[in-house]
């Protein structure tokens, strides 16, 4: 795919026709030096050791570019991120809030690490500015967090049932990411999860239903990347092709096996993926997951060139970017690690998120080419997919960001108030036999408890807490921790003797039987008692209480939006996104899709 300088637009678009479509054919033939001749041009500098670089989007230790991190010498070779873009030419990095890849301290210092970064991308040899990613799908995946806006879970925006929420809270999220220098967002989640038990979609999807899905799958592409100047805009990526929904284990850890019938797959999973792709998708990320009835001979979707090429390519005509989940996780290790890059581009992938050791996996691809398994061709095409996304979403002209700008582009009062609008219109009322709701009268006390051991989730009662405490209500938060011990119970239920109302905030009762016991406990008072079902809704199948709450998200935003639920402020409006089942009886449904009381 070489073309030399000088080439004729005629020729130019024979190329640009074989690999994008006629339509960016025909822009050429009409003589417009389009974007897709100048992604050429720009391939056409590169050596192959360079366009192999381009491939990989990598995770980087420190908060500064020039940062010392031992994690990158033992990783890498060299001790800062600007060093590892240098070396090794990737075409991207991935952000990360974590212990171990902890690259986000605030909104200024992310910017920052992004100029230093795009800096080092283009002082390289490469000259070509970086893909900077990150996942910041909202409720429970949120690796930018306070002062930055915070965004309510996915099935939440399910709950609320509108594409303009959707769309509004994309624009948002898009325009504070691409103010801290990211220009690439993995997301929205277009996994439509139809099993109740899955331990890794969960909230994170819009809905069990596939129209539902659908609709708000594209409302949050149109808000990512058709809301401003494209240097305003992000690169979106819907995720996880085939679909993820009805996985039973983690493909974190394991490769989950989903047995679903090629016709069901084309009727539950495949909607939101073919809106996705109607709505311009710049990207879609596969999924490490087996279907034995689509790809009978074993191999993880991500290594499946009828999956990704025959399906996705071929039928389904998506010409964007196709990147791989990440290549660390225990799905997709099938094979040794040096196999597993060129098995995904072979299969069809073009972007190799993430490999647990980059040199071997560059060194692999390129040695895949010399040896003719894989030709320059195929990485050609890749790579020219990566480029125009670059160009295209005004990457190549506008890489850096005004640092200055930062902090009244990001969390600002007028972001938060609309998240927050929106937040208030998802909280859904799945029961309210006892009348309790809305608490006519302000209690005197609340003790609030519930939810997670450490970090945020065990942040949530207190955030719950100081929103009713702003009320004027006595609130105390006593968080249990996910799997509370006996004495920690016995402390709770002592607690609540003392108050006129107790609130557990419940996150996935159906593996913390420890859990199940507090709130079966609590029940047992004879006090009032409002559980919460903060992540997934599926809790509410579990115990059978005379009050249920469901709000799909433990982050402080939509605590408050519970506490003017309950306490009267709004009127409850969201209706459910899925079907709960009685426990894990998928046969009997115990608060059926479209449940949602009001007021």
């Amino acid at each position: 795919m070489r073309i030399r300088r000088g080439v004729s637009w005629g020729v130019a678009a024979l190329v640009v026709g074989s690999v994008l479509g006629a339509p960016a054919a025909r822009a050429v033939v009409m003589g417009v030096p389009t974007n897709e001749v100048l992604a050429i041009q720009l391939l056409n500098r590169l050596s192959l050791e360079q366009k192999v670089g381009q491939l990989f989007v990598v995770s980087v230790w420190g908060k500064s570019a020039d940062e010392a991190h031992p994690t990158n010498q033992a990783n890498y070779g060299v001790d800062t991120p600007a060093q590892v873009v240098e070396r090794y030419n990737v075409g991207g990095v991935i952000y990360f809030n974590n212990s171990s890849t902890d690259n986000v301290d605030s909104p200024r210092q992310v910017a920052e690490l992004s100029n230093g970064l795009q800096r080092a991308a283009i002082r390289s040899g490469l000259h070509v500015p970086l893909i900077i990613a990150i996942d910041q799908e909202g409720g429970n995946v949120t690796r930018l967090e306070s002062p930055a806006t915070e965004f309510p879970g996915n099935m939440a925006i399910g709950a609320g049932r509108s594409a303009a929420d959707a769309r509004s809270l994309a624009t948002i999220n898009g325009h504070e990411l691409r103010a801290m220098g990211i220009n690439q967002n993995f997301a929205p989640v277009a996994d439509v999860n139809s099993n109740p038990l899955n331990p890794v979609i969960g909230a994170r999807s819009f809905s069990s239903h596939a129209d539902l899905a659908s609709n708000l799958v594209a409302a949050e592409i149109q808000g990512y990347q058709n809301s401003g100047r494209a240097k305003e805009t992000v690169s979106s990526a819907a995720k996880h092709f085939p679909g993820h929904g009805d996985a039973a284990t983690d493909s974190h850890t394991t490769l989950p096996i989903i047995n679903r019938t090629e016709e069901e797959w084309r009727r539950i999973d495949l909607p939101p993926f073919r809106a996705a792709i109607a709505a311009g998708v710049d990207a879609i990320m596969t999924a490490h997951i087996e279907m034995p009835n689509i790809e009978p001979s074993g191999v993880p979707a991500t290594l499946s060139h009828h999956i990704l090429t025959d399906l996705l390519r071929d039928e389904l005509g998506y010409r964007g970017v196709i990147v791989t989940d990440a290549l660390g996780m225990g799905g997709a290790n099938v094979f040794p690690p040096e196999e597993i890059p060129v098995r995904a581009l072979e299969a069809g992938a073009d972007e190799l998120l993430m490999p647990p050791d980059l040199n071997l996996a560059k060194n692999a691809v390129i040695n895949a080419v010399r040896s003719g398994r894989l030709t320059e061709e195929r990485i050609n095409q890749s790579v020219l997919r990566i480029l125009l996304q670059k160009v295209n979403r005004g990457v190549l002209t506008g890489p850096f960001v005004d640092v200055d700008k930062v902090d009244s582009g990001v969390g600002t009062p007028a972001h938060l108030a609309e998240v927050q609008r929106t937040s208030d219109r998802t909280t859904t009322v799945l029961r309210n036999d006892a009348g309790l709701l809305p608490l006519r009268t302000k209690p005197n006390t609340v003790l609030v408890t519930g939810l997670g051991d450490t970090g945020l989730t065990a942040r949530s009662p207190q955030w719950l807490a100081a929103s009713l405490t702003a009320r004027g209500i006595n609130a105390t938060a006593m968080p249990s921790g996910s799997v509370p011990s006996e004495a920690t119970i016995t402390q709770i239920v002592t607690a609540a003797q003392g108050a006129d109302v107790v609130i557990d905030l419940t996150n996935s009762l159906g593996t913390r039987a420890s859990h199940r016991n507090l709130l079966t406990r609590l029940l047992a008072t004879g006090k009032p008692v409002v559980p919460v079902a903060t992540q997934i809704p599926y809790d509410a199948g579990f115990i059978d209480a005379p009050t249920w709450v469901a709000t799909y998200s433990w982050r402080a935003v939509s605590m408050e939006s519970l506490a003017k639920v309950l306490l009267g402020e709004v009127a409850p409006q969201g209706k459910l996104p899925v079907d709960v089942p009685a426990g894990s009886d998928p046969a009997t449904i115990r608060y059926a899709f479209d449940t949602g009381l009001t007021w």
